[in-house]
């Protein structure tokens, strides 16, 4: 995906759930953000309504996510709110450009 739409796909889920802008969210919105995959569902992963995340969905066969699909969401959600997460899977199943989102959304949670 290039560059430009990655920031409108941001911009347009942090618009929808009101700009809360704390790191939690913000990390968690760049994965999904940074994913078309991911862009497509994110209604199904996270709850722009009460702002949560949607842990269901990693055993929901309703919402079909790919090993490395699947890898970002359990990591976005560890980042969100400490969601178990296996960093030695989640790297595992990760592409070279899916391996920079992470460690960019990885960044963005843990700026002082």
């Amino acid at each position: 995906m290039e560059k430009m739409k990655e920031h409108e796909n941001f911009d347009k889920l942090m618009e929808r759930d009101g700009f809360l802008t704390d790191f939690k969210r913000v990390s968690l919105f760049w994965i999904i953000a940074g994913n078309e995959d991911l862009f497509e569902k994110a209604a199904a992963i996270y709850n722009f309504e009460d702002h949560s995340i949607n842990p269901d969905i990693l055993k929901s066969d309703k919402v079909d996510l790919c090993g490395s699909s699947r890898a970002l969401v359990k990591l976005g959600f560890n980042l969100f709110n400490g969601f178990p997460a296996d960093v030695m899977e989640t790297f595992r199943n990760l592409d070279e450009k899916n391996y920079t989102l992470a460690m960019g959304a990885i960044n963005m949670r843990f700026k002082v």
